[in-house]
């Protein structure tokens, strides 16, 4: 059955191209690193997005019903022929057998890839998505760059790569905390990768209310926080629900030294940028928290000027991408006497 949402033979083509060519200058780097060479949502296909990640090509088809399996085939040769080091292809569809993803070229794949000279662990099947968020490059840039002697605390670590970054730039400890060890297992990986010690206790397997409740009891403050939770989860403990953002950084907020700051990232499509300033807005009115900057998403994410067809749902601006990242700076009341 043919998909209503495949292009024309050689518009789908003509997109690709397009959008490799804008993403020309990033290529020489890749065969160990991560890039998104192709977001259909805004650079024509919606049903289309392709990634790569070191010498392994992940196709996510997005379509009901899926992509023919000649065209996803005739997608695959296009990447190959031009990225000569691809070894391995993984199909991501909506099925629910191929979620996770199926080999459709080659056999072994990467299990690690190299981003500003940092290690990080790749289980490419851990999930629906690939386990590494490259929307969130910039961020581990500047994490590396300012978390140099610092006690950082990462929730909702995922694969712990936020955290990675921070160790990599020198922090004195990073704690991750996750919900599920099998996520936290590739983040001690990654720590392995790069001859890090693994030191159990700074890794928290747990619900993100619990933990954070029992490090206000018993922890120190810490110099960073990084709060980059899921769009929506419920547990027993409590639910997250990125409509509700300022209720999420209120928690967290007590565990944050004077000085210190926190990375607030909300990446729900459906909470437009202005939306979240007005959020971030509510939450500093105390005077003991300021927006200090906003970091942007990369535009092998956030598309370029040639590429973008597409509007998006909603406006992410004064941020880039649906994936908005904000730093707040943090001050504690002074206790008297």
């Amino acid at each position: 059955m043919k998909s209503s949402t495949a292009p024309e033979p050689t518009a789908w083509q003509e997109l690709l191209e397009i959008a490799l060519a804008a993403r020309a200058h990033e290529l020489s780097g890749l065969g160990t690193g991560g890039l998104r060479l192709f977001n259909g949502f805004l650079e024509g296909w919606p049903a289309l997005s392709v990634e790569v990640f070191a010498h392994t090509l992940v196709i996510y088809d997005y379509a009901q019903p899926p992509l023919a399996d000649p065209l996803i085939r005739q997608i695959q040769i296009f990447y190959q022929t031009q990225l000569s080091f691809i070894q391995c292809v993984i199909l991501k569809t909506r099925r629910t057998a191929e979620k996770r993803g199926r080999v459709i070229f080659g056999s072994q794949p990467a299990t690690r890839l190299t981003e500003n000279g940092v290690h990080y662990a790749l289980n490419l099947h851990l999930n629906q998505d690939a386990g590494f968020y490259l929307d969130t490059r910039q961020l581990r840039v500047w994490l590396k760059e300012n978390a140099a002697n610092k006690t950082i605390l990462n929730t909702f670590a995922y694969t712990g790569s936020l955290g990675v970054a921070a160790r990599a730039g020198g922090a004195a400890q990073v704690i991750h905390t996750d919900r599920h060890k099998n996520f936290l297992s590739l983040a001690k990986d990654s720590y392995r990768l790069n001859n890090w010690p693994v030191e159990m206790a700074d890794f928290m397997v747990g619900d993100f209310f619990s933990v954070v409740a029992r490090l206000k009891r018993t922890g120190p403050l810490f110099d960073g926080v990084i709060l980059d939770p899921p769009y929506f989860s419920t547990t027993a403990k409590g639910r997250v629900d990125l409509t509700e953002s300022v209720r999420l950084i209120n928690k967290v907020r007590p565990l944050i030294a004077d000085g210190g700051w926190l990375v607030a990232v909300n990446n729900a499509l459906f909470v437009s940028g202005a939306e979240y300033v007005r959020a971030l807005e509510t939450v500093c009115a105390d005077g003991y928290l300021s927006i200090e900057q906003f970091i942007p998403a990369p535009p092998d994410c956030a598309g370029y000027p040639a590429t973008v067809r597409r509007a998006r749902p909603t406006n992410p601006a004064p941020f880039n991408h649906s994936t908005k990242i904000a730093l707040l700076r943090v001050r504690r009341k002074l206790k008297m006497g």
